[in-house]
């Protein structure tokens, strides 16, 4: 049987890589080529993305990837959400792209809101509350001396489409995550972009997951450039390896987004000031969910820390007894970069629990309060939908953590499935195979054929 290659480029807030994607017959794998840091580099007063090195680390992935197998049929690339460069008119960054993580945002969120209420944000986006979404960044652009020469706004997933292709295009999933799109009629909102005073020649048009972007010709023989779920949840949770509508899902990295994938939004004012979001997923789904701290609370105490063995250190927290001290993982106080483990004791001392002494019982409190936030809000996206959910997936790397999978099938009263921890890899993988007639035509074909292939483990509550 013929074996298909396709290349995900899956870059996250912290690293990327580069995958080969084989898919023959029912079964698709993944092989790794590449593997590359995506550190911030702090530019001008502003933490920024290094999009010149993120460019060529990926070519560099592309390329080990194509000597090696020539057949390679699409490549398909996901990246984190919200953040976007400023293109001029010959299509030139004009500078790095600012990260999330640096707040340059947050101090523009009352503009916003005195121009167009929070309320009615929520009617026509549909978007939880976040400080650094992409309507608040372009607020902050505006203030800025690069606004006048700006010709295009770009999502940073595009931004390196575009420059394998050439062409300008919006991918749905991530659009529906800058706060700008209508997630009823899934087009820019032309009411939010004239209330907002951001002209929509800014803004590429539209493109749907599943469609061929361009081609490339870096790698020689050209090769085609196939529009996948870019936002990275999008594709993870066309990862989730389910066989039951009844489920709940947690794509745990950097971030952790936990929720549910219902066929419509959900506008309820409880749903808004549940501070749920409705992000748009592959073939129009709607994920409902809640972003959640993640293992950036960890990855932050690890390089205070100076990288002590994390198997060790997760063993150390597991021998702890329960019952240790939670933070809100959700505080905005832990969303920058820089001595993490003394703003957890400080979120620990003003909940006016035990001030954790040793990395061990800090790494149980992070897991611990993660376990609990991610029962807490499938909780509450059940109540807010009327949907039951009979069994949490857990995919990415928060799935290899025994220890995390366990407390929260414990802290949730339900089963957790762990894996696979390249969910997100592999959803880009399957969105391109089937677009060049590879794999299964509904998502829910491409779960099944998903869950045969994978090695997955299961944790009852007790």
């Amino acid at each position: 049987m013929t074996t298909r290659v396709f290349a995900a480029v899956d870059i996250g807030a912290s690293g990327g890589r580069v995958m080969a994607g084989l898919v023959e017959g029912a079964s698709v794998s993944l092989r790794p080529v590449h593997r590359f840091a995506n550190p911030l580099v702090e530019t001008a007063g502003s933490l920024r993305w290094d999009l010149d090195h993120l460019h060529r680390e990926m070519l560099n992935g592309l390329h080990q990837l194509a000597r090696a197998c020539p057949e390679l049929e699409s490549i398909g690339i996901d990246t984190w959400a919200v953040d976007f460069g400023l293109l001029d008119a010959a299509g030139e960054l004009l500078a790095p792209p600012v990260a999330y993580r640096d707040g340059h945002a947050a101090e523009f969120v009352d503009d916003v809101h005195a121009t167009v209420r929070p309320e009615e944000l929520f009617a026509v986006n549909g978007l939880q509350f976040l400080p650094f979404t992409t309507l608040y960044q372009l607020a902050a652009q505006r203030r800025g001396s690069l606004w006048d020469r700006a010709a295009h706004v770009v999502l940073v997933p595009d931004l390196l489409a575009y420059r394998l292709t050439g062409r300008l295009r919006t991918e749905l999933t991530n659009a529906s995550t800058t706060g700008l799109l209508d997630v009823r009629t899934r087009q820019w909102s032309e009411e939010l972009l004239r209330r907002l005073d951001i002209p929509r020649r800014l803004l590429p048009d539209l493109e749907a997951p599943g469609t061929v972007r361009g081609v490339t010709h870096a790698l020689g023989p050209p090769v085609p450039v196939t529009t996948v779920g870019s936002h990275d949840t999008a594709s993870a949770v066309v990862g989730v390896p389910a066989t039951t509508d009844s489920f709940g899902y947690v794509s745990c990295g950097t971030w952790s987004l936990v929720g549910l994938e219902l066929p419509a939004p959900v506008l309820t004012p409880d749903a808004r000031a549940a501070n749920f979001t409705n992000e748009i997923g592959v073939d129009g789904r709607v994920r409902f969910l809640r972003n959640v701290g993640g293992l950036w609370l960890l990855q932050e105490c690890l390089r205070e820390w100076n990288n002590p063995d994390l198997d060790d250190l997760l063993a150390a927290a597991a021998a702890l007894p329960p019952g240790g001290p939670v933070i809100d993982v959700d505080d905005p106080a832990l969303i920058a970069p820089g001595n993490m483990p003394a703003r957890i004791a400080a979120a620990v001392r003003d909940g006016d629990g035990r001030v954790p002494r040793t990395p061990a019982a800090l790494a149980r409190c992070i897991v611990d309060s993660l376990a609990l936030a991610y029962a807490q809000t499938l909780r509450r996206a059940a109540d807010l939908t009327g949907r039951q959910v009979e069994v949490i997936h857990l995919v990415g790397g928060g799935s290899r953590g025994e220890l995390l999978c366990r407390l929260t099938a414990n802290a949730a009263g339900v089963p957790v499935v762990a894996g696979p921890v390249e969910a997100t890899a592999l959803g880009n993988v399957l969105v391109q195979a089937r677009a060049h007639g590879a794999a299964q035509t509904t998502l829910e074909d491409l779960r099944e054929q998903l869950a045969r292939a994978s090695t997955l483990r299961r944790y009852e509550p007790s």
